[in-house]
């Protein structure tokens, strides 16, 4: 049987250093400001993206590998006799996917095995870990990624986010949102289902108060929750993210709960200071 390597994309935004430690391939997105455009999280960093929209009032555009990015990152190991199993950002966000796609169809049938995340950010990262594990057990690529997309549908994804400006200058709320949301100081909660990003509910006040609803909700499901691992991902939002994982830790069984610091693609939709809480629900043979 041959060995598996797993890819993702850079919105999948693991901790610093796993990419490393599990062997993880990671093909990057792109950031485009004006005629500029930036590999995520080689190129640019999110805190040189917040910089220069408050110095230029402008969002950066965001963009997917291309297929021929694909094939740059899959053929050495192709023709290192390894399979490749590649869980992209959700195809109803970008067209990451479809990229990989045609991509994986330049190679023989079996080769290469593409899952639609249906999620983003450390959402996806739950999953690359689900995968890894997976692939050092010595479970074969079509096995792998079956498993995967079985497992889409357990992840949690919710999100606070502090500000609605970067929501509205990206053209996701309109203007008067924007004005009424900062006049009445509503704090969005974001959440994925079927691979779209919906409102979970809107909290006025603090967003303190936004965090720790969305804290008590995940602690009220921690006695369904998958027993490997948690995720907190934040943009400029260490100390909330550490503070998060803590009580995560504390109150959960769960074995493991890492902070992620999002790359450039998440931290330009939604901007500084967002925090959200990824976890996966146990299987219902579990």
């Amino acid at each position: 049987m041959s060995k598996v390597k797993i890819f993702a994309d850079s919105t999948s935004d693991l901790p610093a250093g796993w990419v490393e430690r599990y062997d993880i391939g990671l093909v990057p997105l792109y950031v485009v400001f004006g005629d500029e455009t930036f590999r995520d999280g080689i190129d640019i960093t999110p805190l040189e993206i917040y910089r220069r929209v408050e110095a230029e009032g402008q969002l950066p555009k965001t963009t997917a590998p291309s297929p021929k990015d694909f094939m740059s990152a899959f053929g050495p190991y192709i023709d290192q006799g390894m399979d490749i199993v590649y869980i992209s950002l959700s195809s109803k966000l970008s067209s990451t996917y479809q990229n990989a796609l045609i991509a994986a169809a330049e190679y023989p049938e079996g080769r290469v095995h593409i899952v639609d995340s249906l999620t983003l950010c450390s959402g996806i990262g739950m999953l690359v870990m689900k995968a890894v594990r997976l692939a050092e057990q010595g479970w074969g690529a079509a096995e792998i990624a079956g498993q995967v997309a079985a497992l889409r549908s357990q992840v949690e994804t919710q999100f606070v986010i502090d500000t609605l400006d970067y929501l509205y200058k990206g053209g996701r709320c309109s203007g008067m949102q924007n004005i009424m949301g900062s006049l009445l100081q509503i704090r969005p909660v974001l959440k994925m289902v079927d691979g779209n990003i919906i409102p979970a509910y809107k909290v006025r006040g603090r967003k303190e108060k936004a965090v720790q609803l969305m804290l008590d909700n995940a602690l009220a499901d921690k006695d369904q929750m998958d027993e490997d691992l948690i995720l907190v991902a934040h943009t400029l939002a260490e100390e909330e993210a550490h503070r998060l994982s803590v009580i995560l830790r504390e109150q959960t069984g769960v074995r493991e709960v890492a902070v992620a610091e999002a790359g450039c693609v998440i931290s330009s939709h939604c901007g500084p200071h967002t925090v959200a809480i990824m976890y996966a629900r146990k299987s219902a043979a579990s």
